[in-house]
């Protein structure tokens, strides 16, 4: 039966067709996606939880994060990650004219090509705010990657359990979902990412980086 989260994801899809909000597939994969980082720790531990389940992910981080970060970005690299750009400044679209959020954009992409030679054509507008313009010129060489299950691991207001709840209720094959690697959201995280991996791991279901 057709979920109320699938019904919005279909719709986001008729609207914004040219973003991405779901992997189309029948197999048991799903593509898990922290924003935000890297930061110490708390990157860190998302990377270990990780590798208990063979889980990959893809990153969408901030460019000023990986200057001061460099020797953890190149960890997520290393343990077999993506990465996809996520502005230098965590910047909202929807408050910034074209030319300045362009070229925050460009400076992220300019932060992830000094440390990987291979750029990433993987971009996450925070906080999913993007004008027409804006993403008229980085789809140009971007994939514009949204989401399909956000956990609102960053929510206060929501507690582990809910948020838990949320996630896996929420979740099926070919879903795009969305955590944080940020302080804002290192106590719900820290509680729902490990018994999401164990949830679905037993499922059979398998966790990959996005290609696209």
């Amino acid at each position: 039966m057709e979920t109320k989260n699938n019904a919005m994801t279909w719709l986001f899809e008729i609207l914004f067709p040219r973003y991405a909000w779901r992997i189309k597939t029948s197999d048991k994969k799903i593509y898990l996606t922290f924003d935000d980082g890297p930061i110490p720790e708390v990157t860190e531990w998302v990377l270990d939880e990780l590798k208990k389940y063979n889980a990959k992910a893809t990153f969408f981080v901030i460019g000023e994060n990986i200057k001061r970060n460099s020797e953890i970005f190149q960890k997520v690299l290393t343990e077999g990650h993506h990465v996809g750009n996520h502005t230098q400044n965590h910047i909202r679209g929807w408050s910034k004219d074209t030319d300045t959020y362009l070229a925050n954009f460009q400076e992220c992409q300019k932060s992830i090509l000094e440390l990987k030679p291979s750029s990433t054509n993987l971009f996450r507008p925070p906080y999913g705010q993007i004008r027409r313009l804006q993403a008229n010129e980085i789809l140009k060489t971007h994939k514009v990657l949204m989401w399909s299950v956000l956990t609102r691991d960053y929510d206060v207001d929501l507690n582990a359990q809910q948020c838990l709840n949320n996630a896996i209720d929420r979740t099926e094959p070919g879903s795009i979902v969305l955590f944080h690697d940020s302080l804002k959201a290192q106590k719900n995280l820290y509680y729902v990412l490990p018994r999401f991996l164990e949830h679905f791991s037993k499922k059979g279901y398998e966790f990959c980086t996005i290609e696209l």
